[in-house]
Parts: structure tokens; C-alpha cells; sequence
């Protein structure tokens, strides 16, 4: 019998709450669900052996990337769009302390703030101003009733000196990390490419593939910073993390 492990169970264990759950009032826009730009049609990764990179790779059925959401005009309440690879790595693979979770690469769109302060995604020599532009995070995510996608990036007390974060992280108190990794969004397809020695040259880990709204909060202290309300597509249909990386 097939034997599934805690993320796996998790996820299953979300994915009918997050597609049915109505839950919160958000900044969704309406276009989202019936969009082809975000019906995945599949998930993969593969592994360059002579360049040492993984490429994580989206198909969907319509334009991967053109749907993006509208300013809010404030930080509380900006609407987030991901494409999402929640993976079987561990926290430690990408540079997070230990601590029970999802792994997961988001590529994300949200017009209202930039949390990449590193990297300048549209090459205007300014920081601070290209939300939009798709971009990658890690994120650990966990399993959360108080949205309706089930699932938040999990949170810490600032004041926890055990917890670590990459060098590269945007300087908020959730396990979120801004690594900087090229994304290339092409006719239906989005790539992130990923060095090998960044997820501790991990090539045997599981992932799927998912297209979500995600929307910040500054103003609830019911709700989570950062919450999953709405799941548009899943890979594998069922969350399951059946996929393995492809080696090339």
C-alpha cells in the first residue's frame, strides 16, 4: 500500500476546502477562476546536469503570466496571484531553520508593494517598484482554517532567536525568502531556474503544481499576514506531490 507522509496528507486534506470554501471578502478579481491563464496543465522539473540547474516549469492552457491583479491601493488587503510548487524539500534545503511545513516556490504578481529589495526584475535601476513583475519566493507554508484556501505562509515571533532565515529573506516575520532565481514567462509556460547548490543539491524531492490568489493582511490580528483564499488549478488534481525531477 502506498504510503503517504505528512505534507502529502496535509495538502490532500486541503484541497477540498480550498476549492469549495467561499470564506473571506477579498480583492479578488472575478476574471481569475474562468481565466485559461491560470488553468495548469502541467508541472515539471528538470535537472541540467551540466549546468547544475533545476528548471521548474508551469504549462497552462492559456497565456502563463498575463493575468495579473489590480493595485489596492494599500499594503492591508493586496491581492497576491501565484503559480506554486509546493515540494517535499525540507525548510533546511533552502536555507530556513527547522520547523514543520510545506516547502513550496511560489512565482507571485502583486502590484501594491515589492518585497524583493535585492533585485531590480524590470531593469530600471530602481529597487523598490516592481511588484508585478513575476518573481520567486520560498515560502513554508502550513495548514490554516481561518482562510478559505486552507493553507497561509507560516509566521514567527520576531522575538524567536532560534529561527533563520536566508540572507535574502524580505525582512518580514514569516518563513519567506526572495532568492532572486531568473523567471521567464513564455507563451503558456513559466520557468524559474534554480542553481542546484541552492536547495542542497537536492534532485530527489516530490512536487505538483498549483495557480492561486493569495492576499496580504496588516489590519486582523484574526487573520493570517499572508493567506491562501483561492485555488484555481492543481497539476496533479488532487495535491498529492506525485511528480519527480525529470533528469535531462
Amino acid at each position: 500500500m502506498k504510503q503517504i507522509n505528512f505534507k502529502t496528507a496535509t495538502l490532500l486534506l486541503f484541497l477540498p476546502f480550498a476549492m469549495a470554501c467561499k470564506g473571506q471578502e477579498t480583492n479578488e478579481s472575478p476574471d481569475f477562476k474562468a481565466s485559461d491563464d491560470l488553468k495548469i496543465q502541467s508541472s515539471e522539473v528538470t535537472y541540467d546536469a551540466d549546468l547544475q540547474h533545476l528548471i521548474f516549469t508551469i504549462t497552462v492552457k492559456g497565456n502563463a503570466g498575463k493575468s495579473v491583479p489590480e493595485k489596492a491601493g494599500q499594503m492591508d488587503g493586496a491581492p497576491v496571484l501565484g503559480y506554486v510548487f509546493p515540494t517535499s524539500l525540507s525548510p533546511g534545503d533552502v536555507g530556513f531553520s527547522d520547523t514543520e511545513g510545506i516547502v513550496a516556490l511560489a512565482v507571485t504578481s502583486h502590484p501594491d508593494f515589492d518585497d524583493t529589495p535585492l533585485w531590480d526584475e524590470n531593469s530600471n535601476a530602481i529597487y523598490d517598484d516592481d511588484g508585478i513583475v513575476w518573481h520567486p519566493h520560498w515560502v513554508v507554508l502550513h495548514k490554516d482554517g481561518r482562510v478559505a484556501g486552507g493553507l497561509s505562509v507560516k509566521e514567527f515571533d520576531k522575538s524567536d532567536a532560534k529561527v533563520k532565515l536566508p540572507p535574502t529573506n524580505p525582512g518580514m516575520p514569516m518563513y519567506m525568502d526572495s532568492p532572486g532565481f531568473p523567471v521567464i514567462t513564455k507563451r503558456n509556460t513559466v520557468k524559474v531556474v534554480v542553481p542546484l547548490y541552492r536547495i542542497n543539491r537536492r534532485t530527489d524531492f516530490k512536487y505538483d503544481g498549483v495557480a492561486a490568489y493569495m492576499q496580504v493582511n496588516t489590519s486582523n490580528a484574526s487573520l493570517p499576514m499572508l493567506g491562501v483564499y483561492s485555488v484555481y488549478s492543481v497539476a496533479s488534481g488532487d495535491l498529492s506531490l506525485p511528480y519527480s525531477v525529470i533528469n535531462k
